[in-house]
């Protein structure tokens, strides 16, 4: 009994010594030598997962201080903040990126939620993959949001953590190398019929109504990198028998025998942007727009299968006459492009608000929109609605070889 009343004090002194000496010996004999050569083992590892959890929380308060170190000397405008939280290579990308966003017209920016994916840590390096999503404030008081993941290197110097490299890996693999978005669709419908041909547009456009909000879910359809040209995917108000047009979607382009997929949005008479969500063939996106109050509208944009989320708030004059959801062929210079093979895209679900109600597209009474090419044949053909909303556009066997200026948009 004796023995094991002072057992407590033996383990400590062995697993001190452990500690110390990186190595582990019994020299205690009988009962007790047998009762350490048992638990010791268990209590080293908890005292190596212990240390262990320490490293990875250190790394996870490291990558906190940094994206606070950013968002302050935006809004201080006193880089020098940024020194302490980065490497030297570091710390100078991260001026040139905050250089970047006020050259932009962005004013502040501000963590809105951040979670940690993974922590690896191994010696006096570290890597951690972060899901971020980031709200910036422009001059005007409008807002951009996006959701992405963050792959971060750190190294230990001065006895402390520090972010060496923040790569972007999703971003970086599908950013196109010379984006082409859509420029600006006018008038595209060619008849008041119910069913209407045009030169860029299919899919299906609601009239009627005062809309305030416009929403679909597509999946990115995978274009054929042995054709030329590009598609738009989209949604939009307005634009149907208007000049005023607000949309956002995604694009892929053909060039030299690569597909490049990119996301955007755009505001006529005003030039399309590319937008920071990646998207890949395959990938099922979401696009709201709607507006908040008089003029202001928001738009959010989220890649459904990455869980990467972008959106924004724009001040627009919008006569909320209409509501769209698209396939297009962009428009760029003074003619639109020739419509690349997209093969089939499927809408699962189209909804409006019109009026102050909701509507999904199969109850809107939607007109169809079929896309035709200068001989009058179908270039993109879209299916009827089915009960939830949804339905394809199909890209025929037609040529198509783009059109001058004039043609159903405006270039």
């Amino acid at each position: 009994m004796k023995k094991l009343r002072m057992l407590p004090w033996i383990l400590g002194a062995a697993v001190i010594g452990f500690a110390a000496a990186g190595a582990l010996r019994f020299d205690l004999g009988g009962d007790v030598g047998a009762a350490v050569a048992k638990v010791a083992p268990a209590l080293v590892a908890r005292t190596t997962s212990s240390t262990a959890t320490d490293a990875a929380q250190a790394v996870r308060d490291a990558v906190r201080r940094s994206n606070d170190a950013q968002a302050r000397a935006l809004a201080s405008g006193d880089d020098t903040v940024m020194r302490a939280s980065g490497t030297a290579s570091f710390y100078q990308q991260m001026v040139q990126t905050n250089a970047d966003l006020r050259s932009a017209g962005i004013t502040s920016v501000a963590l809105v939620d951040i979670t940690f994916e993974s922590v690896s840590v191994s010696g006096d390096t570290a890597t951690a993959t972060t899901m971020e999503t980031w709200r910036a404030t422009y001059g005007d008081g409008t807002t951009d949001e996006s959701t992405d993941r963050n792959v971060y290197t750190l190294v230990v110097e001065g006895g402390a953590w520090k972010v060496d490299t923040d790569e972007h890996p999703q971003s970086a693999a599908t950013a196109p190398t010379t984006p082409t978005v859509p420029d600006a669709p006018a008038v595209p419908v060619t008849s008041a019929d119910s069913a209407s041909s045009s030169s860029n547009w299919s899919g299906y456009a609601a009239a009627g109504g005062t809309y305030t909000s416009v929403s679909g879910t597509w999946v990115v359809p995978t274009v054929s990198a042995t054709t030329t040209g590009a598609d738009a995917t989209w949604v939009g108000l307005g634009g149907l028998t208007t000049n005023d047009l607000i949309q956002a979607g995604t694009q892929a382009a053909v060039s030299g025998g690569r597909v490049m997929y990119s996301a955007w949005t755009e505001t006529l008479p005003a030039s399309s942007r590319t937008v920071p969500l990646s998207v890949n063939a395959g990938d099922t996106v979401t696009v709201t727009i709607s507006e908040r109050s008089s003029g202001l509208w928001d738009i959010v944009m989220r890649n459904d299968t990455t869980g990467e989320r972008y959106a924004t708030t724009v001040r627009y004059a919008s006569t909320r006459t209409s509501a769209e959801w698209i396939q297009e062929v962009p428009s760029v210079g003074r003619g639109t492009l020739p419509l690349d093979d997209f093969g089939t895209l499927r809408f699962t679900s189209a909804t409006a608000v019109r009026d102050g109600v909701t509507v999904n597209l199969a109850s809107s009474g939607a007109r169809v929109i079929t896309m035709i090419n200068g001989s009058g044949q179908a270039l993109a053909q879209p299916s009827a609605i089915a009960a939830d909303g949804g339905f394809t556009v199909t890209r025929t066997d037609a040529a198509s070889g783009g059109y001058p200026q004039g043609r159903g948009h405006r270039g």
